[in-house]
């Protein structure tokens, strides 16, 4: 099969995962009614066509956080990506290099921040989570600032995991010791190209960042257990004050989908806020980031730098994102999808899709700068 979307992407991967990595991936939380809203809603936002312009000249380039982009996007943070490949998220780094976007490396990446900051020349972004172990969140902050990494990704809608129903019928949750990890093997081997490149000779890197917490501990339900165990219910808007004298960069919240945190955010200072539903994989019944969006757009002005994710599925996506008021957005499965049915190479194919179907969005609504996207663009926009 060859690709020519980010959705044959889903299909290859689909084809070429087992089935527990696929619906980690793929799936939402309960019945999955916020995952379908955040395609839909984006999907029924109408552009205006506009004719006669000069649009010779398309420049996609921004700059987000200090940091000169070839687009107004980055690969946003996918907690064990780097199962989807061998060595995942060091091939997803070098492709988004390559492509003049950032990579952001997840706390709970399969390669650790070290692996995949001694790939490329430029630095990722670093995800983290609120954690009940303030000394390793410390150290995570440590390594992150000595990686040179630019921007910390504060992630604030998961302090306690979202209900995962495909999670529990694959086997990857809800079946601990060995029933969960024969159901496993099973899909495994069904998958024998996937089970030898990374579940044999992928596995040495498989825990990541939180290796040295787990003291020894390799499996899965051990990875997860510690999940479920050490991610912080009681954060709070006084715990950035912990965060700013650990990291002297900026911080961007991922996860705000109320007008009144995002003026929060902007009250506390932090430098930028990600319009999220964490992909329709935490509240079940939430609005779609398209449809929160605006409010918080208008909530925040130029306070801070808005972003969004949720739902994206081609350049045109992006485009209405940013008509929608954000200047720049995060890809999440798109590139898990693509990781998992070509590696690399599928990953660098999806961002040459999007910056082509982003030239098309832009051209056909008129508009030739990315500063030129807003609201106008809109049907009914003036």
């Amino acid at each position: 099969m060859k690709a020519a979307s980010i959705l044959d992407y889903r299909e290859l991967a689909r084809r070429r995962l087992p089935r527990f990595l696929f619906d980690y991936i793929d799936g939402g939380s309960y019945a999955e009614v916020t995952l379908g809203r955040n395609v839909a809603d984006l999907e029924a936002v109408a552009l205006r066509q506009r004719v006669l312009r000069d649009i010779s000249d398309i420049d996609l380039s921004t700059t987000l956080f200090g940091q000169r982009l070839a687009m107004p996007m980055a690969l946003g943070p996918v907690g064990l990506a780097g199962l989807n490949a061998r060595r995942g998220e060091v091939q997803a780094a070098r492709a988004a290099e390559a492509a003049g976007v950032p990579f952001t490396l997840s706390t709970v990446s399969a390669c650790p921040l070290s692996e995949v900051a001694g790939a490329v020349a430029t630095p990722p972004w670093f995800q983290l989570y609120m954690i009940r172990d303030r000394g390793f969140m410390i150290d995570l902050m440590q390594q992150a600032g000595a990686a040179r990494c630019p921007v910390l990704v504060f992630t604030v809608d998961m302090p306690v995991p979202g209900t995962r129903y495909r999670d529990y019928r694959s086997g990857l949750a809800g079946a601990p010791g060995l029933g969960g990890s024969l159901r496993r093997l099973g899909q495994a081997a069904t998958h024998p190209r996937w089970a030898w490149d990374v579940g044999l000779w992928g596995r040495p890197h498989h825990l990541g960042n939180v290796a040295p917490v787990l003291k020894g501990k390799t499996g899965l339900n051990d990875f997860f257990a510690w999940m479920r165990d050490n991610f912080d219910p009681a954060i709070r808007w006084d715990d950035l004050d912990f965060i700013r004298q650990h990291w002297k960069g900026p911080i961007v919240l991922k996860g705000v989908l109320d007008a009144e945190d995002a003026r929060e955010a902007a009250a506390r200072g932090v430098d930028g806020v990600i319009v999220s539903n964490h992909g329709g994989r935490q509240l079940d019944g939430v609005p779609s980031t398209a449809r929160a969006l605006p409010a918080i757009a208008d909530a925040v002005g130029d306070r801070l730098t808005l972003m969004a994710d949720g739902g994206i599925r081609s350049g045109l996506d992006v485009v209405r994102m940013l008509a929608l008021g954000a200047k720049g957005v995060l890809l999440g499965r798109a590139w898990a999808w693509a990781l998992a049915g070509a590696g690399e190479a599928g990953v660098a194919h999806v961002l040459r899709l999007l910056e082509a179907e982003m030239r098309v969005a832009m051209g056909l609504t008129g508009v030739t700068r990315v500063e030129q996207i807003n609201e106008k663009i809109l049907a009914g926009g003036e």
